[in-house]
């Protein structure tokens, strides 16, 4: 702290908003000037009321509604096939995908270095033309376009991107979509 400035003492039992508040308001009575929570709280200078600023912690609400469900926004159904698919089996099927594409670089090149490149080749291909995976398909899953266009390749090579970059598939919104579904308009739903 700088010399000649310190903070007010508070009184013991003292700390609670409320009790900040009440000295908030003997202060601006008694001096005629407005001073914030904050200062009265002690602080110096420019400092946001959380009532202010809002809690950025918990980040944006989503606009609209709240939905019951993954996917009612969307207009899929709540269970059964068309249903949005849940994050665990999406996992799962990630896995297998993963196994198989070992499999394939060990039995083929004899080297696991190679299982990232056949694997982005296997989730670019197959979601292109079918919209399955191997793994999706032992799982009963599928990813389609919102429009109910074939997803093709072009925004199958954008989901792929993403997918392969880790981090947008663990990003997910109130429908389970990761980001590298919303850039691609894809929702990976049950069969």
């Amino acid at each position: 702290m700088r010399p000649g400035h310190s903070r007010p003492a508070r009184e013991p039992g003292c700390g609670s908003a409320r009790a900040a508040r009440a000295g908030l308001r003997e202060r601006a009575s008694g001096v005629g000037r407005a001073y914030s929570a904050a200062a009265a709280l002690g602080y110096r200078g420019d400092v946001s009321e959380r009532r202010w600023a809002g809690s950025w912690l918990t980040g944006v609400r989503p606009a609209g509604p709240p939905s019951r469900y993954p996917g009612e926004r969307l207009g899929l159904p709540e269970r059964g096939t068309g249903a949005v698919a849940g994050f665990g089996v999406r996992i799962v099927a990630l896995f297998i995908d993963w196994a198989l594409c070992t499999a394939i670089a060990l039995a083929a090149l004899h080297s696991r270095w190679w299982t990232y490149a056949i694997f982005a080749v296997e989730v670019y291909l197959l979601t292109a033309l079918t919209g399955f995976t191997v793994g999706k398909r032992l799982l009963s899953l599928r990813v389609v376009r919102l429009d109910g266009k074939p997803v093709g390749f072009g925004w199958a090579l954008v989901r792929t991107v993403l997918l392969l970059a880790v981090i947008p598939a663990f990003i997910v919104d109130r429908d389970m979509r990761g980001l590298h579904d919303r850039a691609a308009n894809t929702v990976v739903i049950r069969v």
